[in-house]
């Protein structure tokens, strides 16, 4: 019996088709239709640590924001690490161009996970309360890939970029939050339906931490694609709570997020994700050549 029909079997669910879900990097993803016509989402997390985590922030934030409805999960086995049975949401992913009335609703409903102020039982959780030791978790994170990034660019590159990143880290303003900040907020984890949000996915990453690292990839993808986005977006989200300046925080993360891209390119395959790797390799000497 393969994976999705032992998840199927499980779930007790009468299917009349299945379809892939693509873009979907740390799981495994299958729209579903069932016999009465309803469509559900099969998640199928890589580790049982994303799978606690998404499960735990679904039902912390179901009545916050538009999230899907955790309809049943199953904690798996010793072949499978469990799978997510999800309510499906009347909006697609964000694929087309941004204007600023979406920016708009964008920045609101961003902030709207950022207003959540997390309760002791959230301290407590599968959701890493990573808010206190912020820089040290930041440094973890880009030590680790850079394991990765120094077998695959040049190493004077690879140099200029360590020295990049703690002489931009010790610039950084205060930490804001506590917070739930996402760490995967970007076009393909937010549905949209008649140019408004519609709906908010994969929680799978999830931390409690500082707001400033969440604004990374929609600079990256929407802001610096789309004109007039990023004032809309900051228009929206002050409506909700402050926001802190962005001017100071995003070339540091960008930068990050370039090589930790890298460093995940390396890991999950280079020439399946050439594209990607490229991209980033262009963005990383870009912000170098700046310095």
């Amino acid at each position: 019996m393969n994976e999705l029909q032992k998840v199927i079997d499980t779930f007790k669910l009468n299917v009349l088709a299945v379809e892939n879900v693509p873009e979907s990097f740390s799981s495994t993803v299958y729209k579903v239709k069932l016999s009465d016509q309803q469509l559900v989402y099969i998640k199928i997390q890589y580790t049982k640590v994303k799978r606690d985590r998404e499960v735990t922030v679904l039902k912390r934030l179901h009545n916050e924001l538009p999230v899907p409805k955790l309809l049943d999960y199953w904690e798996g086995d010793d072949d499978i690490t469990g799978a997510l049975l999800l309510s499906a949401i009347d909006g697609v992913p964000l694929s087309e161009k941004v204007d600023p009335a979406l920016a708009y609703d964008i920045g609101v409903h961003h902030a709207k996970l950022h207003a959540i102020v997390p309760e002791k039982l959230d301290f407590e959780s599968a959701v890493s309360n990573e808010y206190d030791d912020w820089s040290q978790f930041i440094e973890r994170q880009f030590y680790s890939f850079a394991e990765d990034v120094k077998e695959v660019i040049d190493h004077r590159l690879y140099e200029r970029s360590l020295h990049h990143f703690h002489q931009l880290q010790h610039s950084l303003p205060p930490k804001d939050g506590p917070s739930f900040i996402h760490m995967d907020f970007r076009p393909g984890n937010i549905l949209v339906y008649e140019n408004r949000v519609a709906g908010i996915i994969d929680f799978e990453s999830v931390r409690i931490g500082s707001t400033e690292i969440d604004f990374t990839k929609i600079n990256r993808d929407i802001f610096s694609v789309f004109p007039g986005t990023l004032e809309a977006f900051q228009e929206g989200y002050r409506t909700v709570r402050p926001l802190i300046d962005l001017e100071k925080v995003l070339p540091f993360y960008a930068f990050v997020d370039a090589f930790n891209s890298i460093g995940w390119c390396k890991r999950r395959g280079i020439e399946r994700n050439r594209s990607f790797m490229e991209r980033n390799y262009g963005l990383l000497r870009g912000f170098l050549h700046k310095t």
